[in-house]
């Protein structure tokens, strides 16, 4: 069974003086939110269409229901004190607190406490990369794709480029508000960013669970990693942190690319009648962030992630703001998925960058 979202939130709002039921599906990318009177919706069909995890919550009382891969429904059930809220609209709840001492540091916040105005954008990345990170996190979990972390193994995050090591400290910071064990390791080739970043970590107390290290990513070696992220790694750098993150069998990766200059070079011999897009340089440069990041998600296909292209954040915060998030299951893909790739290749004429980088690996996988 396949769900229809990712998430379904469910619950009675009071919208001009009628009780109606407000219902809130999201799909990775995006809340969808419709209200409903309530003799028009019925729970049954959500119930039935493929959900793992169902959450009543009462006033008085919560229950839990968990569907094993067994099909065994597991129950549970705790009781509790709530209140009931039928406000309409509700304040977007936080995953971050702007005075976390982190954010202070980073320079997200100011000593005050509150996100500074020329970084709210800033913010708001960090912000909606967590709300991506946890539940995707929280179901390869579930289903064992990641074994679940211990003081003794933590869950070990390799933040690939890190920079100023924004999602690095957010990413050790909010985990380890969830009571998860963790370490975590910022990569990037300026030894001033890890002396900053390392400082920070000191000086916030951190540093038996974050490092920092000053190196090319394809030489960062002895590493064991089991999520792997790079936000807005520029062109090939992005295939650089993709690779890495196979070759060291990662099990989740997450990226966000920037830039595509390797393949806009390459397309030299522009087959017919594509040449009606990419006669005009905007759309050419449009449609090649497409092909890149298309035949990106189609390797890791091929290698055994499941993989998407999702929207992380909205278009007014940062011009590119494409996810790619692969989960390792190890599932083999048609031959006709190859078939596809290769046509795809062929048809343009290009190298893809990554390809190369991960040539015995596609050739193991039946890639000629």
């Amino acid at each position: 069974m396949e769900a229809p979202a990712e998430r379904v939130d469910i619950r009675p709002v009071l919208i001009k003086d009628d009780l109606l039921i407000q219902v809130m599906s999201n799909d990775g990318r995006a809340t969808t939110t419709k209200n409903y009177v309530p003799k028009d919706f019925s729970v049954e069909q959500l119930l039935n269409s493929g959900f793992a995890n169902i959450l009543v919550e009462t006033t008085e009382i919560e229950y839990s229901l968990r569907i094993s891969k067994k099909g065994e429904a597991l129950v549970s059930e705790k009781k509790s004190t709530s209140t009931q809220n039928l406000d309409h609209d509700r304040k977007k709840n936080r995953l971050l607190d702007p005075s976390d001492p982190f954010l202070i540091e980073i320079g997200i916040s100011d000593k005050n406490g509150t996100v500074k105005p020329t970084r709210q954008d800033k913010f708001m990345q960090v912000e909606e990369f967590l709300r991506l990170l946890t539940p995707t996190l929280s179901a390869a979990l579930e289903a064992d794709h990641i074994a679940a972390p211990t003081s003794e193994k933590p869950l070990q995050i390799v933040d690939l480029g890190c920079g100023h090591a924004y999602l690095t400290f957010a990413a050790h910071q909010y985990l380890r508000t969830q009571n998860m064990d963790i370490h975590v390791v910022g990569i990037d080739v300026r030894e001033a960013s890890r002396k900053r970043n390392s400082e920070i970590a000191e000086k916030l107390g951190i540093a038996g669970s974050i490092e920092f290290r000053a190196e090319e990513i394809a030489a960062t070696k002895n590493t064991d990693v089991n999520v792997a992220i790079a936000l807005h790694a520029c062109d090939t750098a992005t295939d650089d942190a993709l690779a890495w993150a196979v070759k060291n069998g990662a099990e989740l990766i997450l990226a966000a690319p920037c830039c595509h200059h390797d393949m806009q070079a390459q397309l030299t011999d522009i087959p017919e009648p594509w040449s009606l897009v990419t006669r005009q340089g905007i759309l050419k440069e449009r449609l090649v962030d497409i092909m890149t990041d298309a035949i990106r998600t189609q390797i890791l296909r091929i290698l055994g992630y499941r993989v998407e292209a999702i929207e992380f954040v909205g278009g007014e915060h940062t011009p590119r703001n494409l996810m790619i998030r692969a989960v390792k299951t190890g599932a083999i893909v048609p031959s006709e998925e190859i078939d596809r790739y290769t046509s795809l290749l062929a048809m343009w004429k290009v190298k893809p960058a990554l390809a190369a980088r991960l040539a015995s690996e596609l050739a193991a996988a039946g890639v000629q």
